[in-house]
């Protein structure tokens, strides 16, 4: 199996840049904020962070292509790193602390693309996960100072924390029925949103989540770290990976439960 730990040590190394660069602009009174062609925000921190990225790969993995939120696609080849430099920027607009830099490395091979690092970076939490393929997730404050993260071992939807991110998406797709159907079936919900769901199926301490349209960056590096932790991450049709424009995450052992309720429309 390759190594690569190289690469998840430039992918924390990007995020130590981001975070610089998002943190110096968190709570500005003149924080710059634009509407992008989607009505979704864009803020000239997810802008500075992405090319600082950008500007970083260029010169340390320079023969990589580059997926990003705010810059698009750039180069080809095997190896593309994708970034979403800010994921939350409702919540960075408002001043909620939660929001993330995420980083990731998707290798192709012969059955396509697969993410093989992934870093989730919140430094308004003061948090940060990790994962290489083959070698386990983690979340901790540095590479040498982190605890190995496992989910959870619940088997029964009614004993199961299910983590989503709003209602009226699930309406906009046609699935809200079987969204409210699992709801009821559950031990608790909670609308947490964003990556903190995904990181907190890694971490054991919730069961089940899921979202019903989202880009590749917004899935990347949870991906990785939600399967290192032992978990799966699929759309919700099944497809494993983050590339089905939606997203299952579970423990594993709820995961066809899972999108039994949410597969159906």
């Amino acid at each position: 199996m390759p190594d690569y730990n190289d690469d998840l040590r430039l992918a924390h190394v990007l995020a130590d840049a981001a975070d610089a660069a998002t943190m110096e602009r968190f709570k500005a009174i003149d924080l710059k904020v634009e509407t992008k062609p989607d009505l979704t925000p864009v803020t000239e921190a997810d802008k500075a962070a992405e090319e600082l990225i950008r500007g970083q790969l260029a010169r340390a993995r320079p023969r990589d292509a580059v997926l990003g939120e705010e810059y698009g696609s750039e180069g080809g080849g095997a190896r593309r790193w994708i970034v979403d430099p800010i994921d939350g920027t409702k919540n960075y607009v408002r001043g909620v602390p939660v929001w993330a830099t995420l980083i990731s490395l998707a290798v192709r091979g012969e059955g396509g693309d697969e993410v093989v690092v992934g870093v989730v970076s919140a430094p308004a939490l003061g948090r940060r996960w990790w994962a290489a393929k083959g070698g386990g997730a983690y979340t901790g404050r540095s590479l040498s100072s982190a605890t190995r993260l496992h989910v959870s071992g619940v088997g029964r939807l009614a004993d199961a924390s299910f983590a989503y991110s709003s209602l009226s998406g699930w309406e906009e797709a046609g699935r809200l029925e079987g969204f409210l159907h699992l709801t009821r079936n559950c031990w608790r919900t909670r609308g947490y949103g964003d990556f903190w769901p995904y990181m907190m199926v890694a971490e054991g301490s919730v069961d089940i989540c899921a979202e019903p349209e989202l880009s590749v960056w917004d899935m990347a590096a949870n991906d990785v770290i939600v399967r290192e932790a032992g978990g799966r991450f699929t759309s919700l049709e099944g497809e494993s990976g983050p590339f089905g424009g939606n997203a299952a995450a579970s423990n594993g052992l709820l995961h066809e439960e899972l999108l039994g309720y949410l597969g159906r429309i």
